[in-house]
């Protein structure tokens, strides 16, 4: 079994140790990257696996949402956007189907309804978050507007995204590298250059164990389900999810909910710089860790705690500090900031661990990380 490539800081080998015992158990294929800022330094600069280096990009998922919505929040602290203005007021076509009241915070924490189409999208419409927009402008909400939530797996960023683009004239992807991948020099991309093709990793599939596979079977929601619309199973042509950054243009265009592509460095880099106060102020860093939603989600059946754009990481993970944020991906991902203890995480791997969404995993990991992070 191969140990893992790097470093950590003086005190952190709990956190490589913990890391090591995980890819032991998960066998010879795993390969993940895992790191962590604390308080302004690299304390966690880990890899392991086949082909993988440090440098080795990976397919993100909804770990993306992350650095979406730290634009959002970038543009509501300019005073840009009013988190309680109806999204209407600037997008007019959003008011069609009884969602004209519906304002920028309620979108934010995944109460609009509409979590997919009612004849779902292809690949290149998934890649397009123009066209997600466009087409859900007059879709009709899958409940009324504000009074649940669900996650809006696939769409959030391109709504959100949409009216980022009304007010501004520029996309969330082109002010993530203007505003933050590029001068901070992070390595996280809303839009992969072709140069750096020859970085990425492909996702591999799960390998659900039989047990496992029983369990997902027996959990299995049909494709015209909210679940199956919100991931989008209803259309004919469904592209498998486990595959969805393998396809060039998902990573191309890079849409706002899911195509983001980086290392576990960069997520924790743009997490670092959330806090540090190169990006957000203080008030701002309060206002998107206040949980907004809460409670048994309706697409995923689960309980879930969203802020504004951001997933309550205090929530998931107990021994985080009151106001942490941040947002998982499928694979196993995961990436937050945890401004009251000054720690910043990022979590990349490479296959689908089940059971999909954060990975197990990172209970071990962040619990030492902690622990190191706020020893005496």
């Amino acid at each position: 079994m191969s140990t893992p490539q790097g470093a950590v800081a003086p005190g952190y080998e709990a956190v490589r140790d913990e890391f090591a015992a995980i890819a032991a158990a998960e066998g010879e294929d795993y390969s993940a990257q895992l790191a962590a800022n604390v308080r302004g330094e690299r304390v966690v600069d880990l890899w392991i696996g086949p082909d993988i280096t440090a440098d080795s990009l990976f397919g993100v998922y909804s770990a993306t949402k992350g650095a979406a919505h730290l634009v959002v929040a970038l543009l509501v602290q300019d005073g840009v956007l009013d988190l309680d203005r109806p999204v209407a007021d600037h997008w007019p076509e959003f008011a069609a189907e009884g969602k004209g009241e519906l304002t920028l915070r309620d979108l934010l924490t995944h109460r609009a309804g509409v979590v997919g189409a009612d004849d779902g999208f292809r690949v290149e419409e998934i890649a397009d978050d123009r066209i997600i927009a466009e087409r859900l402008a007059g879709q009709r909400p899958y409940w009324r507007p504000g009074t649940a939530f669900g996650y809006h797996a696939l769409v959030i960023g391109a709504l959100t995204g949409e009216v980022v683009r009304r007010v501004t004239g520029r996309s969330i992807q082109e002010i993530h590298e203007e505003r933050v991948r590029g001068p901070l020099g992070i390595d996280f991309y809303l839009g992969l250059p072709a140069e750096l093709e020859p970085r990425f990793l492909g996702t591999q599939p799960m390998r659900p164990t039989p047990e496992q596979l029983a369990e997902l079977r027996a959990n299995a929601t049909g494709p015209n389900s909210l679940t199956g619309i919100a991931f989008n199973r209803n259309h004919p042509e469904a592209v498998d999810l486990q595959e969805l950054p393998n396809h060039r243009v998902i990573r191309e265009l890079g849409p706002a909910s899911v195509g983001g592509i980086g290392t576990a460095r960069g997520l924790a880099d743009f997490y670092a710089a959330a806090i540090d106060g190169r990006l957000l102020k203080p008030d701002t860093i309060a206002a998107v860790g206040q949980i907004h939603s809460a409670g048994t989600d309706l697409v995923t059946r689960q309980p879930a705690a969203f802020g504004l754009g951001f997933m309550s990481a205090a929530t998931a993970y107990p021994v985080l500090g009151q106001g942490a944020f941040g947002h998982p991906g499928a694979t196993g991902t995961e990436a937050f900031a945890d401004p009251r203890n000054g720690i910043a995480y990022g979590y990349a791997r490479r296959r689908f661990g089940f059971p999909g969404g954060p990975g197990p995993e990172n209970q071990g990991l962040i619990k030492a990380l902690h622990a190191a992070a706020t020893a005496v």
